[in-house]
């Protein structure tokens, strides 16, 4: 007689956010760190700056991931920032994967050069040889020779000590501008979301309040049609006990009865809505299972549908469900 009972999410939190009447979200963005109901996981940011003769910039992509993932590429010499990175990422996101990125570059002024003596005694030697096979050849002038690539090179300055401190929290300081612009951007992003998961959930309802108001009208249907062939079964087998035969209809009357998911299907839709008002900001877990809650009714109520009606409404239902699923997979 139907699925067993599943839990349902009964823990959602009041929402910070109303939401308008089946449409998405009215009102500014929340001040300080305040969630928003959504948050999508994919996201860009982008944000510069420089102290004395050093210039950076930080960049820093968001895309979808079953949990938080955390890639930083550092610039040379930076590396003892990753635990930084790793962690002011985990104070905001809880899902998503992360790639930041940090380049740094010497603003304009006087650069320092030494020449590369190693390099140097190679190029001379291959020379040499050169010279030796090609006696005609023209030799290579001082300028040609200092000119090639490797020959000179720039001095990289390694800093240390109060210089590198110093740098390194105004790079820390920058990373977090960019985390909070990368954070509004996953919530804009998830204010568009909440409208079409809203509109999707609206479908899934009016979808669902038409098949109950078809199984309404199977049980007539079904007992008209087995009154039918439980006759003709008599006829061509009088010794069939009639108890038994009416134990079969009631079973199979039991069987096509479609109550159990069609309350089940509203119970999901009003979780559905739940989730999307009073969301922490990191419900995409939640919201899958969701998801495979719906699907599974769905599937339920086209095995048990009697007639094509109810049937083509149950497939229009996943289909709609699965719609539901795809744009669950960019929530936090």
């Amino acid at each position: 007689m139907g699925n067993p009972a599943r839990p349902m999410f009964s823990h959602c939190r009041p929402a910070r956010l109303k939401p308008r009447a089946g449409r998405g979200y009215k009102g500014e963005d929340p001040p300080g760190d305040e969630r928003l109901p959504i948050q999508s996981m994919t996201g860009f940011a982008r944000t510069e700056g420089s102290q004395d003769d050093q210039a950076w910039t930080w960049e820093v992509r968001s895309v979808n991931a079953k949990g938080l993932d955390v890639r930083f590429r550092p610039a040379p010499g930076f590396e003892s920032l990753d635990p930084i990175v790793r962690k002011a990422v985990a104070a905001r996101f809880k899902r998503g994967s992360l790639s930041v990125n940090l380049s740094l570059r010497r603003e304009a002024g006087e650069t320092a050069y030494r020449i590369n003596d190693l390099h140097l005694a190679r190029v001379l030697e291959r020379l040499a040889t050169l010279a030796a096979a090609v006696p005609d050849a023209i030799p290579p002038s001082l300028d040609g020779i200092l000119g090639l690539r490797g020959v000179i090179e720039p001095v990289e300055t390694t800093l240390a000590g109060e210089p590198l401190a110093r740098i390194n929290a105004s790079l820390a300081a920058d990373l977090e501008a960019a985390l909070d612009q990368l954070a509004r951007m996953r919530g804009e992003e998830g204010l568009r979301l909440a409208t079409v998961l809203e509109d999707q959930i609206a479908e899934i309802e009016d979808l669902t309040a038409r098949a109950a108001a078809l199984s309404a009208m199977q049980p007539e249907a079904i007992r008209a049609r087995l009154n039918e062939q439980v006759g003709a079964l008599i006829a061509d087998n009088p010794a069939l006990p009639e108890e038994r035969l009416a134990q079969e209809a009631a079973l199979l009357m039991t069987k096509a009865d479609m109550r159990e998911e069609l309350d089940r299907l509203v119970a999901h839709v009003a979780a559905a809505r739940d989730l999307i008002a009073g969301g922490d900001g990191a419900v995409g877990r939640r919201f899958d299972f969701l998801c495979q809650e719906f699907n599974r009714e769905a599937n339920t109520l086209c095995s048990k549908s009697p007639d094509t009606a109810l049937t083509n409404l149950g497939l229009e239902l996943k289909t709609v469900i699965d719609q539901l699923r795809e744009q669950v997979q960019n929530i936090e």
